[in-house]
């Protein structure tokens, strides 16, 4: 395995973005470090733009104490003065940069009615309406969300949601797609990649073919707020608004999650103000990864439990019709890096249900019975019942 982390930086420099770019980017950072603590020998992989994205429109439609949450754990709102627009003009801007396509959609129960102001908010923020989806035929709403991000992401993720991921009592589905393809500005040459090996976090070696590049690189030697030493080097792209930035420890048996919790967009600017043009050889792996993850844990850890809880989440703003809560938050990612460049693709879900209230409540499946003393709260008996 690889245990290698890589990010790509979105070098915008569209003029306002930066208050919305950097507080959704640390934001994603912190995901990225509370899914790294908890998978420290292993590979992983993450949109943070995506994350923040689909949280977003989330955040949009929710009140009360659930509001509260997310814009705390998140680090700003949309309804603040000015931040719809800035989310219309980031999203907009991305999609402009030539090798990079995102999307945002919104996949509605039929029969469900969405509060004028959060259609509105879709409009004005995300660029996108809502698509009516017959949720009572979960497998075809399935290849419905399927379809969508497939075509959003060049074909490289067709297959998003896996059978049974729906149920009839899906009211909403928040997404994002992200696309990148991107040749390295200066490539790697082929004939110069070779075997070698590679030393795994959990001790191991692995053999890899390494590509390697003797270039001048923007280069850098950095110390965490724990005293950890590590460098930082940017391979750009072509057209140098879009690189990638390879962070990596001085000292091997050292965890790259003590590196990603020390990151934020502060520290990514320190990089960007400290890198020099040095020459260097560079070697690095030719890899693939594909990643698929709930982040459920991870943002109930960050303080967002609320949400995920039927009897407490507050999404009023998108419906009146019923009570609705979060049940998962997934995201695919798949990233492919070779001697011309990378391809990168990514979707995020974020699927919303409700539990309508029924007329008739049917025993036809094994049941669990207590006989409780109402006064005292004393259980009498109990049992289960699975077959007559």
């Amino acid at each position: 395995m690889l245990c290698v982390y890589v990010s790509l930086l979105l070098a915008l420099s569209t003029v306002g973005l930066g208050s919305l770019t950097d507080r959704q980017t640390d934001f994603g950072l912190k995901v990225f470090s509370q899914l790294a603590r908890d998978s420290v020998d292993q590979n992983v992989a993450l949109s943070p733009y995506g994350v923040a994205s689909v949280l977003a429109m989330a955040q949009t439609g929710a009140a009360g104490s659930t509001r509260k949450a997310l814009t705390a754990a998140m680090g700003f709102s949309l309804q603040e003065r000015g931040m719809s627009q800035q989310q219309r003009l980031l999203q907009r801007d991305l999609s402009r940069e030539e090798g990079v396509d995102t999307a945002s959609g919104v996949m509605v129960e039929r029969k469900m009615s969405l509060e004028k102001g959060y259609r509105r908010a879709l409009t004005k923020a995300f660029q996108t309406h809502p698509n009516q989806v017959d949720f009572t035929k979960p497998e075809q709403a399935v290849n419905i969300i399927n379809s969508w991000v497939s075509d959003h992401t060049g074909g490289e993720i067709p297959e998003f949601l896996a059978p049974g991921s729906l149920s009839d009592e899906t009211r909403l589905v928040l997404l994002n797609a992200l696309h990148f393809q991107g040749l390295w500005k200066v490539p790697f040459d082929p004939k110069l990649t070779q075997e070698r090996m590679f030393h795994c976090a959990n001790g191991s070696s692995v053999p890899v073919h390494m590509m390697g590049l003797t270039n001048r690189f923007n280069y850098g030697e950095f110390v965490t707020a724990d005293g950890v030493d590590y460098d930082v080097i940017e391979v750009p792209y072509e057209g140098d608004s879009l690189s990638m930035l390879l962070v990596s420890p001085f000292e091997p048996e050292v965890p790259l999650s003590t590196l990603s919790a020390d990151l934020s967009s502060h520290r990514m600017k320190q990089w960007r103000t400290e890198l020099r043009s040095v020459k260097r050889q560079l070697a690095m792996p030719r890899f693939t990864l594909n990643s698929e993850v709930d982040l459920k844990t991870c943002l109930i850890n960050m303080g967002l439990g609320d949400m995920f809880n039927l009897a407490t989440a507050d999404f009023s703003r998108i419906t009146t019709d019923e009570r609705m809560c979060v049940s998962k938050v997934l995201q695919r990612v798949k990233i492919e890096v070779n001697e011309q460049g990378t391809k990168g693709a990514a979707a995020t879900a974020a699927v919303m249900f409700s539990r309508m209230a029924v007329e008739e409540l049917t025993l036809d499946r094994p049941f669990l019975f207590l006989i409780q003393h109402k006064p005292t709260g004393a259980v009498l008996f109990m049992g289960q019942f699975n077959q007559p």
